[in-house]
């Protein structure tokens, strides 16, 4: 039986329409600074600008001096389910997201506190539950089309310290300490590329998120050490505290103390990946070849017993269009791919995969467009009459600005929640997004 959904004719679709439409009247402005003329206008310095809302009259650039910088920024996504379990059906899907960093050094003028930088974060997604796409999809948790539902509503999600030791065996960034409410998400298996994606498995999960809160709505105490003793390789291990419900949307990412209902189900969670970042031929094309494990503890009466998994991560640039001194060295195909392993016997996903490949200027005058497209799949275990989900996600992303972007694209959901009785899904739509 086909449910039914709410339509877009809420003050969300009209936000949504109006924020697109203004997004794509700016697109004129778009290919690169203004020529022929001796006098930018105030439009023409607002698109080439940073920032959606300017530079405050000159106030951004100020606070920054003194080590103060604030940025802001709005995603908003169109799910259009073309086919899926529940049929067809659209929803909207949002998140603002604003942070903060101060550089102390600069904030007290004082040179001992060099490499000393604080950092805080908080976000809110939009908690409506017909605002989720998986509504109609009823994909598996890890494979949910929209990476904007977990932890809904308010949150805080990080904040803490970091310290890039300033000289170490004559390097600046030898030793690399960080520290506080954290999420480790942001500190392992990172692959910038993929959060163009949409796709939780893609953009955030990456296999781990299926078996342990490897979430971006996932934030403890912890604090990290990276070692980086070559300007191509590093070494970085983490400690975390792991507790139950952490991602849950009601906690709001203050869950300081752990699980207040029994602390005693309070653990440790250890990570540590070891990686090289080398810089391949004559046109020295970057990279990224990393390994890593996790150990998750969880004291649960139930399971009764702790994770643990390894996942291995290849990213390279694989053509390059100009040299690598040239104004625009991004220019070319990357490629992005890990694989993740966990034991089968307390894991529900043993085995997952994912690859994509990545063009950026593939259009030319469109030198900061991105053409992309991502497979990922994931094993299933221990589930009666379920094997696994596979899917396919592409896109195009306009940059109109720096600041603002708008990206069709189009998911393919293959036994979404693992197995033949949820039917495949086929979604399309837009996403779109505003920096501050």
């Amino acid at each position: 039986m086909v449910k039914k959904f709410k339509k877009l004719t809420s003050w969300k679709g009209s936000t949504a329409a109006a924020l697109v439409a203004l997004i794509a009247a700016a697109s004129s402005g778009l290919t690169g600074p203004v020529t022929g003329k001796t006098e930018a206008s105030g439009v023409d310095e607002w698109l080439a600008g940073q920032h959606f809302t300017g530079e405050w009259f000159g106030a951004r650039e100020v606070l920054a001096d003194r080590g103060l910088e604030l940025e802001g920024r709005w995603r908003g996504v169109y799910y259009g389910v073309l086919a899926s379990e529940n049929g067809q059906a659209g929803f909207f899907d949002q998140e603002l997201a604003l942070c903060s960093t101060v550089d102390f050094r600069k904030l007290t003028s004082s040179p001992a506190l060099q490499g000393l930088t604080g950092f805080i974060e908080g976000r809110w997604r939009d908690p409506a539950a017909e605002d989720n796409p998986n509504e109609a999809v009823q994909a598996g948790s890890m494979f949910n089309p929209s990476p904007y539902e977990s932890g809904v509503g308010w949150r805080l999600v990080s904040f803490g310290l970091r310290y890039r030791v300033p000289l170490i065996a004559g390097r600046p960034d030898f030793l690399t300490l960080t520290g506080g409410w954290l999420r480790p998400v942001r500190e392992f298996l990172t692959q910038p590329l993929s959060l163009n994606f949409l796709n939780t498995s893609i953009q955030s999960a990456k296999g781990l998120g299926g078996n342990i809160p490897f979430s971006s709505s996932f934030s403890t105490w912890g604090g990290t050490l990276e070692v980086k003793p070559l300007d191509w390789q590093y070494t970085k291990v983490g400690l975390f505290m792991s507790y139950p419900e952490a991602t849950f949307g009601e906690n709001h990412g203050l869950m300081m103390s752990g699980y207040p209902t029994d602390p005693s189900r309070n653990s440790e969670f250890v990570m540590a990946e070891s990686g090289l970042t080398p810089q391949i031929g004559p046109d020295k094309l970057p990279g990224k070849y990393a390994c890593g494990g996790y150990f998750y503890g969880e004291n649960d009466p139930k399971t009764g017993g702790s994770k643990y998994g390894f996942y291995w991560q290849a990213d390279q640039m694989l053509y390059r269009e100009h040299a690598a001194d040239a104004p625009s060295p991004a220019e070319g195909l990357r490629l992005f791919s890990m694989l993740a392993f966990a034991p089968p016997y307390n894991n529900r996903w043993p085995l997952y995969a994912q690859a994509g490949l990545v063009y950026e200027g593939l259009i030319p005058t469109r030198n900061k467009d991105l053409a992309q497209v991502a497979l990922a799949a994931g094993r299933e275990a221990n589930i009666p009459d379920k094997t696994g989900t596979l899917v396919l996600e592409g896109g195009y992303r306009l940059q109109i600005s720096r600041w603002a972007f708008v990206q069709p694209y189009a998911q393919y959901l293959a036994q979404p929640d693992g197995g033949s009785a949820v039917a495949d899904a086929v979604l399309v739509g837009v996403f779109a997004g505003l920096n501050f």
